[in-house]
C-alpha cells in the first residue's frame, strides 16, 4: 500500500484485498476501485487540491504496483532525503519552515546517493557540525504544485541519524526560522501544526 499526502489529506493506492474489495464513500472517507481510467486519478487529485474535508481517499486494483505507476505518472518526480535526528537525551532535531513544524531533509543534487543527500541537507539545515548515520527508516510521498504550477510528487528516503546535543543555526535562506531539539512524544502532545507524513515518522519514533 502506498500512503501520499496531498493538500494534507492522505491517499492510499492500495491492492485490492488491502483495501477489502467494495467501493465505499460517505462524507468523509472514499474507498473507490481504479478501472485503468487515468482520468479517474486526475479526477481525484483536483479534488483533494481543491478540498480538504475528508479524512482519507483510497483507490484499489488487484496490481497496486501498476497503480501507482499510473499515478505517478501524472507527475513530476522530485527525489529528496531526510534524517530523524536523535541526540543523547533522547530529543528530536525539529525545524520551523513555512508555518509548519518539520524535520531536516532536501532534494538530492545530481550523482547524489541518498545517504549522502540525507546527511548533507540536516547539516546544511540546522548547522550541526557532525551526524552519524543510521538506519533506513523508509519513503513518504507528497505532492504539490511548483512555480510553473506543475504537479510533483516527491519522493523522500528517511534515515535514522544520532548528533550530539549543540547549538543550532537554521538555514535562512531556506526559509527556516527555527531548529529545535524535542522530545517526540511531549512534542506531538503540544498539538503542533506539523505535516501528516511528518508526525507518522515521530510517531514511530515513540513507539520505539
Amino acid at each position: 500500500m502506498y500512503k501520499i499526502y496531498i493538500n494534507g489529506t492522505p491517499l492510499f493506492l492500495a491492492s485490492t484485498a488491502e483495501a477489502g474489495g467494495k467501493p465505499f464513500a460517505d462524507d468523509k472517507r472514499i474507498v473507490a476501485r481504479y478501472m485503468s481510467n487515468s482520468r479517474l486519478l486526475l479526477s481525484y487529485l483536483d479534488m483533494l487540491e481543491k478540498n480538504t474535508n475528508f479524512d482519507s481517499v483510497t483507490i484499489f486494483a488487484d496490481d497496486v504496483e501498476k497503480l501507482f505507476e499510473d499515478f505517478a505518472g501524472q507527475f513530476r518526480i522530485i527525489e529528496a532525503a531526510g534524517g530523524v535526528v536523535r541526540n543523547q537525551e533522547g530529543e528530536v532535531l525539529l525545524i520551523f519552515k513555512r508555518d509548519h513544524w518539520d524535520l531536516p531533509k532536501g532534494k538530492l543534487d545530481k550523482g547524489e546517493r541518498r545517504e549522502e543527500a540525507a546527511v548533507r541537507e540536516v547539516m546544511e539545515e540546522t548547522g550541526l557540525s557532525s551526524v552519524e548515520l543510521g538506519e533506513y527508516l523508509g519513503i513518504t510521498y507528497h505532492t504539490y504544485r511548483d512555480a510553473k504550477k506543475r504537479r510533483v510528487l516527491k519522493y523522500t528516503y528517511w534515515y535514522r541519524m544520532t548528533a550530539k546535543k549543540e547549538a543550532l543555526e537554521p538555514q535562512a535562506e531556506e526559509g527556516i526560522e527555527h531548529a529545535e531539539w524535542r522530545h517526540p512524544a511531549a512534542f506531538l502532545a503540544s498539538d503542533p501544526v506539523v505535516y501528516g507524513n511528518i508526525r507518522g515518522l515521530l510517531e514511530k519514533e515513540i513507539a520505539r
